[in-house]
């Protein structure tokens, strides 16, 4: 059975990115090139994205797709089909993940947070959560977790730090 992970970097006051989706508080702290993400992405074959994300990496990477040769599905209300790196999922969120973590194979990785993994947590459906802090306050922007009946207990079983970033590492 395949293990569903949020992996990803967060300011210190929980937000993923700045309202119009900027990381330039993020880029160039550092250590971010020490952070072991690549052990982690070779770790996973699928990955779950929200329209909202994939729109974005499409922006900040426009020549090339990042996630070329992983299973790559965009969660989305209006596309439909597929592309040559993604495929467009209008499922409910928890079963079409559900369906997929029954698989046999490796990590399944959220990338993104906000509104797909919020009916994640309410369906306790998240295994381990990766998350670096990086040492800034936003005061507002877009957050990792939004509001919700998703109470999760967790079990810390890592922290790290490379630089500036401090690394925990839960499971459920």
């Amino acid at each position: 059975m395949k293990k569903l992970v949020f992996y990803g970097a967060i300011s210190l006051d929980g937000y993923l990115a700045r309202e119009n989706h900027s990381l330039d508080w993020l880029i160039g702290t550092e250590g971010e090139d020490e952070t072991g993400y690549d052990d982690f992405y070779t770790s996973v074959d699928t990955i779950l994205m929200g329209r909202s994300t994939y729109d974005q990496i499409n922006i900040l990477s426009p020549e090339k797709f990042p996630y070329e040769g992983k299973e790559c599905y965009v969660f989305s209300r209006k596309l439909t089909g597929s592309t040559e790196n993604v495929t467009f999922i209008n499922d409910e969120i928890a079963g079409f993940t559900q369906s997929l973590k029954e698989q046999e194979g490796d990590r399944i990785w959220i990338v993104g947070g906000g509104e797909v993994l919020k009916p994640l947590l309410q369906a306790k459906l998240v295994d381990e959560f990766i998350i670096q802090i990086a040492p800034s306050i936003l005061g507002r922007g877009i957050p990792m977790f939004t509001p919700g009946n998703h109470e999760n207990r967790l079990r810390l079983v890592d922290v790290r730090r490379y630089k500036q970033f401090a690394e925990m590492h839960y499971i459920t």
